[in-house]
């Protein structure tokens, strides 16, 4: 089961200890073969809705900062519990904030 682990945006700075904290578990995570991805997203995006025929492109940011999604890491695991292991582990590392953990169907 592949699961969209996505984290918001937090109040607080990162430190050094969070950088070295966060490099061990995906280093752990990787050796597993439960990461198949992971990176950061550029505050901003793009929006696109449709209506009909019509197309519309509008630039971000859109949501308030606290609610922008800034993270992600796409893992493959056995089960929704682990997956939820792996974001109580997670949120541990970098402390107060909001995660969102969506499971991914498809090939």
């Amino acid at each position: 089961m592949r699961y969209l682990m996505m984290s918001k945006s937090a109040d607080t700075a990162p430190d050094e200890t969070l950088y070295v904290e966060m490099a061990k578990f995906v280093e752990e995570m990787t050796a597993a073969g439960v990461l198949l991805a992971t990176g950061g997203l550029e505050p901003g995006g793009i929006r696109m809705t449709s209506s009909g025929d019509e197309i519309t492109v509008t630039d971000g940011p859109f949501a308030e900062a606290k609610e922008a999604v800034v993270g992600f890491a796409l893992v493959e695991v056995r089960s929704k519990e682990e997956a939820i292991e792996l974001g109580r582990r997670f949120r541990k590392i970098v402390g107060d904030g909001e995660s969102v953990i969506q499971q991914v169907f498809g090939p």
